[in-house]
């Protein structure tokens, strides 16, 4: 997906670590699925497989809600943007230990990405102080 941003916004760390969770969601993802694509012998279908689905989508809205707080001149609806991004990234921690327990290798890289959203909580954290 392909974004319109402003220059002085991708030079941002925090635009940068978002970028970086991203590719590395999808990466892993794509990984899992081709474990988790298959039926069972019963017919059903791995439930894991819509969490791997989950962290493409909630990795895809951080850095939209970035560009908005960034952009947003009133106070109150920056905050709201903020808090977003909060629930995203509680969300794709959750997600990420639901991962943990499926039959995939690719579970192995999990937490590689837990450690990159830590970082962009730190970075959050010093990005917020600058609005």
């Amino acid at each position: 997906m392909n974004y319109n941003i402003p220059s002085h916004l991708s030079e941002l760390p925090i635009y940068q670590k978002a970028m970086d969770i991203l590719v590395l969601s999808r990466n892993i993802s794509t990984y899992i699925n081709q474990d988790l694509s298959y039926l069972r012998h019963d017919g059903s279908e791995d439930a894991n497989i819509y969490f791997s689905g989950d962290i493409i989508q909630q990795s895809e809205s951080l850095v939209p809600e970035i560009e908005k707080a960034q952009a947003e001149s009133c106070s109150y609806k920056k905050y709201k943007h903020l808090d977003s991004l909060e629930r995203l990234i509680h969300r794709l921690h959750l997600n990420c230990n639901r991962l943990q327990h499926c039959n995939s290798n690719g579970r192995d890289y999990l937490p590689i990405l837990q450690i990159e959203l830590k970082k962009f909580r730190r970075l959050q954290r010093n990005w917020m102080m600058t609005l």
